[in-house]
């Protein structure tokens, strides 16, 4: 028992002299950490990259569907939702409401005429049909800007009010097309169950962009059966020859090609061929 007692003694003076020293490491403060040595940072008495900019701060945006809060927010979307429409439908409005269908029509009869597959492509056609386009249509669009789209910018009328002043120049240039030839304006009032219109302004332009589209099928199938007929005699004397000749396996068009292409250079046939499509829309 004594010893037991004696030890007992032992462990709570060594508790007793332990316990000041775990407080004071409580109390003390840990030491602050050391920076590590980045790879870009560089060393001292050592040549190193510098130390990189901070990456760009990329913004956050947000996109919420709430009630509008008043009548101009209404105004507004129904203003982008239009603008958004007239996008969508620009390339038909483009290739059906101006001369841009006759003239790549007629293009692609010309390279049908001249027996061509690949050459020149279909990307060169429509792009050449596009800046002719633009050099025939160009008064009418400039009429367009002067009369539409800059007072629309410059906020002195609205959207109604520059539809109705753009529209205005198409009109007069469609119908300029059709002034000798009303027949398909006759057709579609006819369909329509209007009665016969005295003046331009009477017929509608759901009526007129119609028989536009109808009249340049026309005036563009007639040009090309006129371009057809030249090459259609060289390749019947081409055939007539071959067949006088016994060559019956020989392919005209490989013979009568050469020719074409000979009697097309040598007439300029660009050139009347662009004067000619230019002087059909005055």
């Amino acid at each position: 028992m004594r010893k037991l007692h004696s030890k007992k003694n032992i462990w709570l003076l060594i508790v007793l002299l332990l316990l000041p020293v775990v407080a004071q490491a409580q109390e003390a403060p840990a030491p602050a950490p050391q920076p590590q040595a980045s790879p870009f940072t560089p060393a001292q008495g050592t040549t190193a990259l510098p130390t990189p900019p901070p990456p760009p701060i990329i913004p956050f945006i947000d996109l919420t569907v709430r009630n509008p809060a008043t009548g101009q927010e209404v105004a507004f979307s129904l203003q982008l939702l239009l603008l958004l429409t007239v996008l969508s439908l620009a390339p038909s409005i483009i290739i059906l409401m101006t001369s841009f269908l006759r003239v790549s029509i007629v293009l692609d009869f010309i390279k049908r005429a001249l027996s061509l597959q690949q050459v020149p492509p279909n990307q060169v056609i429509l792009g050449i049909s596009l800046f002719l386009t633009i050099f025939i249509m160009w008064p009418t669009f400039s009429n367009i800007y002067d009369r539409a789209l800059r007072p629309l910018a410059a906020g002195d009328v609205n959207v109604e009010t520059a539809y109705r002043e753009a529209e205005a120049p198409l009109r007069l240039f469609m119908y300029s097309q059709m002034r000798s030839r009303p027949e398909n304006i006759r057709l579609f009032m006819a369909m329509r169950g209007l009665d016969r219109p005295d003046t331009l302004a009477d017929v509608p332009t759901y009526v007129l962009i119609p028989a536009f589209i109808l009249s340049e099928l026309t005036v563009a199938f007639k040009i090309g059966i006129l371009l057809f007929i030249p090459f259609i005699v060289i390749d019947m004397v081409v055939a007539s020859a071959l067949m006088s000749m016994g060559m019956i396996m020989l392919p005209p068009v490989m013979i009568s090609m050469p020719f074409k292409l000979m009697l097309f250079i040598l007439v300029d046939g660009w050139g009347l061929l662009t004067d000619q499509l230019v002087r059909s829309f005055i």
